[in-house]
């Protein structure tokens, strides 16, 4: 097995892949018990699949490791860096370097384009891509363990090995059917930094919400603001600091003092009385000045008899995206469907280029009832109306 545990071997190892045209990467990490993700294992493999030596698992936690080297080659702007499912692994390298390892290529979102579903599995792709069927009792080993084991290592390796091929085929599927185009705006929106900075202030986004009255709501981004620092200043979970079912009792039933802190569900007295339960307490008291304005979060507001358009649209939907062979999530999602029922001209992504030719343009015309659907044999089928 090749185990990189020095630094002198992985800038041996990135050299010789410095002028490959692309590089297939994968992670293992860990972040059940911390905020951050736990780097635990890279593996990388070059473009040569006949050579072994062009695939390696980068021990990150051997001791004396520069990793330097490694994100040198993430960073070189003239190797395609290839990803399955690519958004955690590049959060762990934007948290390294603050760069996205551009340019990136997303074979999950590639199999998306080629009409493999909204979700291709790794596993799904090797076996119809690659005809390689790949051993997943391995997938939830405690990987900061060390020393790690062959059959560990083996496991991490096929992650990368088998991609290639993944990639080689699915572009050859994007090139046949002309869809570069679709590819790449997708990949621009995966590169954007945005996506990886954590931002406290807009933590409460990730949350459940009901209709909150705006002062709930003030309590809401207050406590998932503050929640979001000390996670992330503790290198802990956020449910550790405190559980969202916690978090939205209080915005719901704000405490006035320590004892009314301690009768929230899953808190206690022993936590109400020490630094975080003080903490929580001025935060509800600085939520409590903010104004019904500045607290309200913008709303969209669609008519009610909407639904049965957006019933409508969600069938339109899923006969255009099967008969293009391509994913419906890249066309539209739910919430740009209630967008276009609802408005005459919706500035959704649905409404520009690519997708306004294949899906928009029939959207409105539905709309306008330029267009009907129905049912021949067990398909449905878009027909003009007279």
């Amino acid at each position: 097995m090749n185990l990189i545990t020095t630094t002198g071997a992985l800038a041996s190892f990135c050299k010789s892949l410095a002028e490959s045209p692309y590089i297939a990467v994968d992670t293992e990490f860990m972040r059940e018990r911390t905020y951050w993700p736990r780097l635990c294992l890279v593996q990388v493999a070059g473009p040569d699949l006949d050579d072994p030596a062009q695939a390696a698992a980068i021990d990150p936690m051997a001791d004396g490791i520069d990793l330097a080297p490694l994100l040198e080659l993430l960073n070189n702007p003239g190797i395609i860096k290839v990803f399955h499912a690519a958004r955690q692994d590049v959060e762990i390298f934007y948290n390294l370097t603050q760069r996205v390892p551009e340019p990136l290529f997303d074979t999950q979102i590639a199999a998306m384009v080629c009409g493999f579903g909204d979700s291709a599995s790794y596993e799904t792709l090797c076996a119809k891509l690659a005809g390689a069927q790949i051993d997943k009792s391995s997938r939830f080993t405690d990987w900061s363990l060390r020393p790690l084991t062959e059959k560990q290592v083996v496991y991490a390796l096929g992650d990368v090995t088998h991609l290639r091929v993944v990639y080689k085929k699915l572009l050859e599927q994007i090139a046949a059917t002309g869809r570069e185009t679709w590819l790449a705006d997708e990949m621009a929106s995966l590169a954007d930094p945005g996506l990886y900075h954590v931002t406290p202030e807009n933590a409460w986004q990730r949350l459940r919400l009901r209709h909150e009255k705006p002062q709930t709501m003030a309590l809401v981004k207050a406590l998932a603001a503050w929640r979001e620092r000390v996670a992330q200043n503790a290198d802990v979970p956020r449910g550790r600091v405190l559980k969202d079912e916690s978090l939205m009792e209080i915005a719901h039933h704000p405490p006035h003092d320590m004892a009314g802190l301690s009768r929230i569900r899953g808190l206690g007295r022993g936590f109400a009385e020490g630094k975080h339960g003080q903490e929580i307490l001025t935060a509800v008291a600085e939520a409590k000045k903010v104004t019904v304005h500045e607290a309200a979060p913008p709303r969209k507001h669609l008519p009610n008899d909407i639904g049965p358009v957006v019933d409508l649209l969600k069938v339109l939907l899923k006969q255009v995206s099967e008969e293009h062979g391509v994913a419906s999530r890249l066309l539209a999602n739910v919430e740009e469907l209630e967008l276009i029922a609802s408005h005459d001209a919706p500035d959704v992504p649905a409404m520009h280029g690519w997708r306004y030719e294949m899906f928009g343009k029939l959207a409105m015309a539905l709309k306008r009832g330029e267009l009907a659907m129905k049912i021949e044999g067990r398909k449905v089928r878009v027909v003009e109306t007279k």
